[in-house]
């Protein structure tokens, strides 16, 4: 690969790790009360978990952008783009509306959106690049297995 093609992923992965170690940053104090004093469904995994299984989509999510980014201009890959920012965005918001604010209804139906929008994305990912596609389909999986702890924790918690 050129210079110039490992700088674009770079600045992808980077931007993608930087949005998620932000969310974590903002969300810490309301994610320490949460372990402390939530009840959790049945299969929910330790706090240390989370971090990791997160940095790891984070660079996946980096990796698709920047292979999307680097295909030739076209409204697809505008339209790629886009999806991927605004996802972005959804997936920030969703842990202060669950962690800081503790609105688990909301928060589920913030993350039901969420998940409409990282299937959108792998969609018109693979349009483009069937390979950043497919990279996306841990997301896809991990916020599905997120969405029932919110839903498990929103019942339990009401």
């Amino acid at each position: 690969m050129k210079k110039s093609v490992w700088k674009v992923y770079g600045i992808w992965i980077l931007f993608a790790e930087a949005v998620g170690a932000l969310s974590g940053w903002l969300t810490r104090e309301g994610a320490k009360t949460y372990v402390r004093t939530v009840k959790k469904p049945p299969l929910s995994p330790p706090a240390a978990v989370f971090p990791v299984v997160w940095s790891i989509l984070f660079l996946l999510m980096g990796i698709g952008a920047a292979r999307i980014y680097l295909d030739s201009p076209s409204d697809s890959r505008t339209r790629s783009l886009r999806l991927f920012l605004i996802q972005l965005a959804f997936n920030f918001f969703w842990s202060i509306i669950f962690f800081n604010q503790r609105k688990f209804g909301a928060a589920f139906l913030w993350l039901m959106i969420l998940w409409g929008l990282i299937f959108r994305m792998i969609v018109s990912y693979g349009r483009t690049d069937r390979t950043a596609a497919q990279l996306q389909l841990p997301y896809l999986l991990w916020v599905t297995f997120a969405a029932y702890l919110n839903f498990g924790v929103w019942i339990l918690n009401l």
